[in-house]
């Protein structure tokens, strides 16, 4: 049997972007620390570490603008998935009319190369594959229609094949694809990423939700949290965002597996092995631990008051099941066995009516890098 790969289920992922909030609560997390950064030029610097169908990514930079109105602004997405990419950018064009000094970065790069948009492997580097588009017009209609022309481009960018390892899609070719407006060219020249030069440097790196919760802490903090945290700028931050449970929507999966622990790695696990493979390089770095009433957030599956009383709706069951068993990262051959039996439907509807709905906790921390 193949190895699991959770975050390829797509009709788990889109239901639950679409019936729950935790990309917006994310984003206001996120927007917090926009506040407290102080970039320097040529311009303002983001890296999201998952850039999904983008929603988080559009919000921050709507965000940036409404901060920095005249200030340039550099934005590289990693993203794995072709049909990510393409959601994604159909959010994009509003943001070139209305923030017109935007230079979008999205590449399908490894937490190791993305930030630096340089593939490590020598083979790779040979076969790399760097699309510039040059969007033209004024309104969001041009360049809507130019970045859905690209769909040739993306399915040659954005060809995967399974990991000989892990079963997960790795890249056939490492692509970037770099977007501007052709009228601000001149004035973005400093900011545009170049084949061959090494980008860091950044000003927010978000990583929201970049592994899959039973990963170890060491996994995590090697492949993911070092290189990200290594690649800011000074005085740049790294807001790192994970699922902890302790919620209804656990409730309800722990009602059918009763010793069910997805989030055994916390937040705390999650420094301590950060700090371990910084090294020495830990002290360029504060790395704030602060308590839950600071670190944990929540958000909520959207429902109306009267879609849960008496009785729960089936469309609203169906989506708390769906969200719950997608935030838990429930196999699919699990799911299959307790959905035989109606009561994963009543273990539903009880935790619903207990609470009058269904909300879940995320926990954060932030790496910002010194000063000196």
């Amino acid at each position: 049997m193949p190895p699991f790969r959770f975050y390829d289920n797509r009709q788990k992922y889109l239901a639950f972007v679409s019936t729950c909030s935790e990309k917006s609560a994310v984003a206001r997390r996120v927007g917090k620390e926009l506040a407290s950064l102080h970039p320097t030029p040529p311009a303002i610097r983001l890296f999201d570490a998952g850039m999904g169908d983008a929603t988080i990514l559009a919000k921050l930079m709507r965000q940036v603008h409404a901060q920095h109105p005249a200030v340039p602004l550099l934005a590289v997405a990693k993203e794995i998935s072709l049909e990510d990419v393409r959601l994604g950018l159909e959010k994009m064009p509003d943001r070139f009319v209305e923030h017109p000094a935007t230079v979008l970065v999205i590449t399908n790069l490894n937490y190791a190369e993305a930030p630096r948009l340089m593939p490590r492997d020598v083979q790779a580097a040979a076969a790399f594959n760097w699309q510039e588009v040059r969007l033209t017009g004024t309104s969001s209609h041009d360049y809507a229609e130019q970045i859905e022309s690209l769909g040739a481009t993306l399915a040659y960018g954005w060809q995967t094949k399974p990991s000989a390892k892990t079963g997960n899609p790795v890249y056939v070719r490492p692509t970037v694809l770099v977007i501007y407006r052709e009228d601000h060219k001149f004035m973005l020249d400093s900011v545009i990423p170049k084949p061959g030069r090494i980008l860091d440097n950044y000003d927010l790196v978000l990583a929201s939700q970049p592994w899959r919760a039973r990963m170890s802490a060491q996994f995590k903090a090697q492949k993911v949290l070092a290189p990200l945290a290594r690649s800011l700028a000074p005085g740049g931050k790294l807001v790192a965002i994970q699922s902890c449970g302790r919620d209804p929507a656990l409730e309800i999966v722990q009602r059918l597996w009763p010793t069910e622990q997805p989030f055994e790695v916390d937040r705390h696990q999650l420094i301590t092995a950060l700090k371990a493979e910084l090294g020495k390089d830990t002290r360029d770095f504060t790395i704030a631990t602060q308590p839950d009433d600071k670190a944990v957030f929540r958000y909520e599956m959207h429902t109306l008051p009267s879609e849960i009383g008496d009785r729960v709706g089936t469309s609203t069951l169906f989506a708390a099941w769906n969200a719950a068993i997608y935030v838990a990262q429930i196999e699919d051959e699990r799911v299959e066995q307790v959905v035989r039996s109606p009561a994963y439907l009543d273990a539903t509807a009880e935790v619903l009516q207990k609470y009058g709905g269904l909300w879940f906790n995320d926990e954060t921390f932030v790496v910002t890098r010194r000063r000196f």
